[in-house]
C-alpha cells in the first residue's frame, strides 16, 4: 500500500500547529482591518517600505532606537502610518516553549515603544498552552493579553473530525490529525481560524475601540525618572505628578542615591504581585 503524501512531513504536529496559527492570524487580520477602518486607521502585517531590491516587503519590521529590527505580527496605525497598537498572535502547544516566546514579545515591544512614541498599547493574542508565569511576565510589561485556551482549540477541531489531543511522542496520532486537516477545504480551514478567535473577539474589539478613541483628553498619568551614574548604576523613580518630579530633580546631591546602602542583594526575595 502506498504511503500518504502527508507522511513526507518530518514533524506533523509542528506543521499542524503552524497551519492553525496561520489560520488564526488570517482571521485576526480580517477582523482588525474592518474594526480599525471605523476609526480611520489601518491594520498592517507587512512593512510599508519596499525592500532594497524594490519589492514589496513580506515582513513587518519595526525598529528600536539602536537600529535593531523586530519581525512583528501586526500593527495598527493612523493615517500618517504612525503606529498606535502593537499586535502579536502566538500559538504554542507545549509550555516548554512559551517562556522564550513570551520573553521575545516583552523585549521587542518594550524596545519598539521607546522609539515610536505614538504607540498607546501592546496586545498579544495567545492560543494554546501558556503557563501562569509566562502570562504574568507579559502582563508585567504592560501587554494586554487575550487567551484562547488549548482545550477550546481541541474541542473546536473535534467538530471537524480532528483529534488534537496527543502527547509529544505520539507521532501516529499527529500524522493522522495532520492528514485529516489537509483533507479539509480552504473554506473550512479559514473557518477554523474565525471560530478560534470568537472566544476573544468581542473583548478584543472593545479594547481596540477604547484605545483608538480620540474623544478622551490626555493627562499625565505618572512621571518616571531614570538616574544613571558614571559607573553604570541605574535607579528608577516614579511620581504621581509633574510637580513632584520637579521637586525631586531640584534636590542637591542626587548622586547620593547611588551610595545609599539600600541596593538589593542576591539574598533578597523576589517581589510578589497579585
Amino acid at each position: 500500500m502506498s504511503q500518504s503524501p502527508f507522511y513526507n512531513i518530518t514533524n506533523p504536529g509542528s506543521a499542524l500547529g503552524e497551519a492553525i496559527g496561520s489560520a488564526m492570524e488570517f482571521a485576526l487580520q480580517e477582523l482588525l482591518v474592518q474594526t480599525v477602518d471605523d476609526y480611520g486607521c489601518y491594520y498592517l502585517t507587512s512593512s510599508v517600505n519596499k525592500t532594497k531590491a524594490g519589492r514589496k516587503a513580506k515582513k513587518l519590521l519595526l525598529f528600536d532606537n539602536f537600529g535593531n529590527s523586530y519581525d512583528s505580527d501586526g500593527v495598527i496605525t493612523d493615517e500618517a502610518m504612525r503606529p498606535l497598537i502593537l499586535i502579536e498572535s502566538k500559538y504554542i502547544r507545549y509550555k516548554k516553549h512559551n517562556r522564550d516566546k513570551g520573553s521575545w514579545v516583552c523585549h521587542a515591544h518594550t524596545a519598539i515603544r521607546r522609539r515610536y512614541h505614538s504607540i498607546r498599547s501592546s496586545i498579544a493574542i495567545l492560543a494554546g498552552s501558556w503557563s501562569k508565569s509566562s502570562v504574568a511576565m507579559m502582563e508585567s510589561h504592560d501587554i494586554t493579553l487575550f487567551i484562547i485556551p488549548f482545550e477550546f482549540i481541541c474541542n473546536l477541531l473535534d467538530r471537524y473530525g480532528i483529534d488534537f489531543r496527543w502527547d509529544e511522542k505520539e507521532q501516529e496520532k499527529a500524522f493522522a490529525a495532520w492528514e485529516k486537516y489537509n483533507l479539509l477545504s480552504a473554506d473550512d480551514k479559514a473557518q477554523i481560524g474565525r471560530e478560534m478567535i470568537q472566544v476573544i473577539q468581542e473583548r478584543l474589539m472593545t479594547r481596540v475601540g477604547q484605545i483608538l478613541d480620540e474623544s478622551i483628553d490626555r493627562t499625565i498619568e505618572k512621571v518616571v525618572i531614570e538616574l544613571v551614574s558614571n559607573l553604570g548604576e541605574v535607579k528608577l523613580f516614579e511620581f504621581a505628578s509633574v510637580e513632584e518630579a520637579i521637586e525631586f530633580l531640584e534636590q542637591e546631591g542626587l548622586e547620593d542615591y547611588f551610595v545609599a546602602d539600600d541596593s538589593l542583594a542576591l539574598f533578597d526575595p523576589p517581589p510578589q504581585y497579585d
